[in-house]
């Protein structure tokens, strides 16, 4: 307060910058004060340190509305340093990835990891582990360990209820996810969800959503007091379908949120300052774009210390050239520059792949049904449809049909060993040959493989086992490239730079073998997530997500 009135030197003061009002969304030309890494006044400064921004652009740090560290393929310490580079300073992460392998001493390992990072990491309590009751994770989450989340320092509130279904239906066991007596505070996952549904949906308490993917969607949402989360993910680019919502009705309620992005958009294309490019480039003003990059995050999620460059707020601020690129000249975290730490993992984080034997007969097919099943993907998005086809047959068993777009789809079960296993086709992949599978498979993280070749799956999924867990690609019976990601079998221990050139060196693979879909590796993951339409897979067959039950494979 000393300084603030003027009576003692501030620690350091950015002189000579346009400053940016979130409340007001005005420019002001004043000096911006700092001491024990706050803003403590706008005005007229001296300083101990004195910093020349003339001509620049002050704003807010960037925050990340909801979002899955584990989907970067990074280890914390490395996501921080990518992503503080791109001027996001704060993230609201739901750990269920992690939740899902190492249950709740995954999120408190995870926790404690976060507490040295100068990335400010605000965690929602997993309230769907596992995503339904067709998933298998290590062990399913009760309302207890949802408590013993929420008691943890930075844990703000109940993640992403996306268990849909079973809170529309009124089902006691996921009320009392929403219903801990230590928070009202719970982010919402509604895909389609539209008129009596999505009123009942929003009674349970559930007060946001990121799932939109077309403006009439997120509209009807807004209309009904939801926070509109506009995301843009690495396979579910929904941003530009949803700027009408802002243009036409302004930023109130809306925010922005990368919920699962890829190593190789965060290098070449930025974070959550490459939504706020986009959306100006869109016909969004500057202003408008970082307010809802900035102080409408932070009210969401009663973050109110962030989200400001005024006085009492943490002094998290960017140093902006220009109002198009958005790519920070300077970031400041608590008033000085990012203290990045490397830290060490330990072994039992590692060692979390326990997979039954398996070879190429475990991926046959036996012949029967003259239509099947199968799960059609559809390019950018997390949303899938059915196919119905005549499957083709080989000796008595269903194969592939890489001629008509049909490739195999498997999901293993990998934290017990238990030999489980759930077989099916998926169209529109462009899998011509070989294989290609992942321990990153949502939301229970099994091991999902797509192949051509049984022995070529066989080969992918016993190489995953040996190396921790990763992405692995198989041709000709033989592994020809891979990802190890050993931290949960979600994570690299390796720096940024070469995962996303081992990422990109696996997408040239994979389109030399047909696949042109972009972020491949990431839509195949989410064909096993079983809470997202229209039909997914897991280790215990096929879900029908908008019938909410296991469906055969043979159509009747």
């Amino acid at each position: 307060m000393a300084v603030a009135r003027g009576d003692e030197p501030a620690d350091l003061v950015l002189a000579g910058g346009h400053v940016l009002s979130v409340f007001t969304k005005e420019w002001l030309d004043l000096d911006v004060a700092i001491k024990d890494g706050h803003v403590v006044g706008l005005g007229k400064y001296e300083g101990r340190e004195r910093i020349d921004v003339k001509g620049a652009y002050l704003v807010p740090g960037f925050i990340d509305a909801h979002m899955h560290i584990e989907s970067s393929k990074l280890m914390v310490d490395e996501f921080a340093r990518a992503v503080m580079a791109h001027g996001t300073t704060a993230v609201v992460a739901d750990p269920h990835e992690i939740a899902n392998v190492l249950g709740t001493d995954g999120i408190h390992w995870l926790l404690d990891c976060c507490s040295d990072l100068p990335l400010d990491v605000f965690v929602m309590a997993s309230s769907c582990v596992p995503a339904s009751r067709f998933e298998s994770p290590r062990r399913p989450f009760t309302p207890g360990d949802i408590e013993s989340l929420l008691r943890r320092h930075r844990t703000i509130g109940v993640a992403e209820m996306m268990n849909f279904p079973g809170v529309i239906a009124g089902q006691e066991s996921e009320l009392a996810k929403l219903n801990t007596h230590l928070t009202d505070h719970v982010d919402g996952h509604a895909p389609g969800v539209r008129g009596p549904a999505l009123n009942a949906y929003l009674a349970a308490g559930i007060r946001s959503d990121h799932e939109s993917t077309t403006f009439e969607e997120a509209l009807e949402k807004r209309r009904l007091g939801m926070w509109v989360m506009l995301r843009e993910a690495s396979a579910a680019r929904n941003l530009r379908d949803l700027l009408p919502l802002v243009k036409q009705h302004g930023t109130d309620r809306c925010m922005f949120c990368t919920d699962d992005r890829e190593p190789d958009f965060i290098v070449e294309e930025g974070h959550i300052n490459q939504m706020v490019r986009v959306a100006v480039e869109q016909g969004i003003k500057p202003e408008d774009a970082i307010v809802m990059a900035t102080i409408n995050p932070a009210e969401y999620h009663r973050l109110w210390h962030l989200g400001a460059v005024a006085p009492g707020y943490q002094a998290d601020i960017l140093v902006l050239n220009d109002l198009k690129t958005f790519k920070p000249r300077q970031v400041l975290k608590r008033g000085a520059p990012p203290r990045h730490v490397k830290l060490e993992v330990p072994d039992w984080v590692r060692q979390t792949v326990s997979l039954a034997p398996v070879d190429a007969s475990s991926f046959r097919i036996p012949a029967g049904p003259k239509r099947i099943r199968a799960i059609r993907l559809i390019a950018a998005q997390l949303l899938t449809n059915v196919d119905v086809i005549e499957p083709k047959t080989v000796d008595g068993c269903l194969v592939a049909d890489p001629a008509r777009d049909l490739v195999k789809i498997a999901v293993v079960e990998r934290h017990h060993a238990t030999g489980r296993i759930g077989l099916g086709f998926a169209t529109n992949a462009g899998l011509k040959r070989g294989a290609v599978g992942s321990t990153v498979a949502h939301d229970a993280h099994n091991v999902v493989v797509l192949g051509v070749d049984d022995r070529d799956m066989a080969a992918c999924t016993m190489r995953m086992a040996q190396i921790g867990g990763g992405i692995v690609i198989a041709e000709g019976g033989r592994v020809v490239e891979e990802l190890p990601l050993p931290i949960a079998g979600l994570m690299s221990d390796r720096p940024l730079a070469e995962v996303h050139d081992r990422l990109r060196s696996m997408e040239r693979r994979l389109n030399e073998m047909g696949v042109t879909i972009a972020a491949p590796f990431i839509t195949f993951s989410f064909l096993a997530l079983s809470v997202i339409p229209e039909l997914k897979i897991t280790d215990r067959g096929l879900v029908d997500v908008q019938r909410f039950e296991l469906v055969s494979l043979a159509v009747e």
